[in-house]
């Protein structure tokens, strides 16, 4: 029997500062940590901040101003600092840690998740594979690398971004590949109640059909950072108010643990792997209660290069079209 006490973490950036949100990061794996936490989920994008800009603002005025390119130096690059300090934060405190950043490229952001397993390495970096509307103005897209569940200390488990569960098709993907522990995170304060009343749809039904543990995480913005953004961008409260909902939800679909709407802090609970095999006896989407010969997935996995280079004698014709990413 397999039981691992897991953390859904809604907590507040520091707003336009890489370093000090980092920080904050660090020091709640350390104090998760003394608490026999070995799994913990952090908001979308939380280092440093989700962009709330992108939806208060016209393209217009993103041009014109400053919060995008604000946004793009505080960005994380991998690896760099940033990502050692979160790595070695989850060593010393042996956790498996999920958290989403901005991730910069080039000139390019990214809605990115990072998966550190309890050794500080880390296991898996993927974008989200298609920021949901105004997001399309901040991020680039993703490829389907990260479609996939990674083994780590504490099982396998799977990571989607906010609007991605709202994609069937990419949530049958990790629960095909038998996910044991689904990572979701939102942004939080942000679209009121009812963004939170839809994360939670998302994230029960994604429990249900996969039979598997969701630590679902959204962040926080205090009264102070409201009336910053406010400032800086010409917007109203009522965007960047309510729409948070961090939980934990067992295979069933039911929570462990009350959910977090407001303020600060996290839903802590052990998740009994047993769980996932009873949920499955009745319904196991991937295995006897799917019909692979009526209904299937092609998903292609391969991390998709920006540059390519055409082979000079292909092997084959698939090779001719196009030959294999470097790198």
């Amino acid at each position: 029997m397999t039981i691992v006490k897991a953390a859904a973490v809604q907590i507040s950036p520091v707003l336009y500062s890489r370093e000090g949100t980092v920080e904050r990061i660090v020091q709640k794996i350390h104090d998760l940590g003394q608490k026999g936490v070995r799994f913990a989920t952090f908001p979308e994008t939380v280092v440093p901040y989700y962009p709330y800009f992108s939806f208060v603002q016209t393209p217009l005025q993103q041009i014109r101003g400053a919060e995008h390119l604000k946004l793009l130096d505080q960005s994380v690059t991998v690896p760099s600092p940033a990502t050692a300090a979160i790595g070695e934060a989850a060593r010393k405190a042996e956790m498996v840690v999920s958290i989403g950043v901005n991730e910069r490229d080039g000139g390019t952001i990214y809605n990115t998740q990072l998966l550190f397993d309890a050794d500080g390495t880390l296991i898996q970096r993927r974008r989200k594979i298609t920021p949901t509307h105004y997001e399309r103005m901040i991020w680039g897209q993703g490829d389907g690398s990260g479609l996939r569940a990674v083994d780590s200390k504490v099982g396998r488990i799977g990571q989607l971004a906010c609007w991605e569960h709202n994609n069937p098709l990419a949530r049958y993907a990790l629960m095909a590949d038998g996910e044991q522990i689904h990572s979701a995170m939102y942004p939080g304060s942000m679209f009121g109640e009812p963004f939170a009343m839809k994360t939670e749809i998302n994230v029960r039904q994604h429990a249900l059909e996969s039979g598997c543990f969701v630590v679902n995480a959204t962040a926080w913005l205090d009264a102070d950072q409201q009336a910053q953004i406010m400032k800086d961008t010409g917007c109203d409260i009522g965007p960047i108010s309510g729409g948070c909902f961090t939980a934990i939800i067992a295979p069933d679909g039911t929570f462990l643990g009350e959910p977090l709407r407001s303020g600060e802090g996290e839903v802590i609970a052990d998740l009994d792997f047993t769980l996932i095999d009873r949920r499955k006896m009745l319904m196991d989407a991937a295995g006897h209660y799917n019909r692979p010969e009526l209904l299937s997935l092609l998903i292609d996995r391969a991390p998709k290069a920006h540059v390519r280079e055409r082979g000079a004698q292909p092997t084959s014709d698939a090779d001719e079209e196009f030959d294999e990413p470097k790198g």
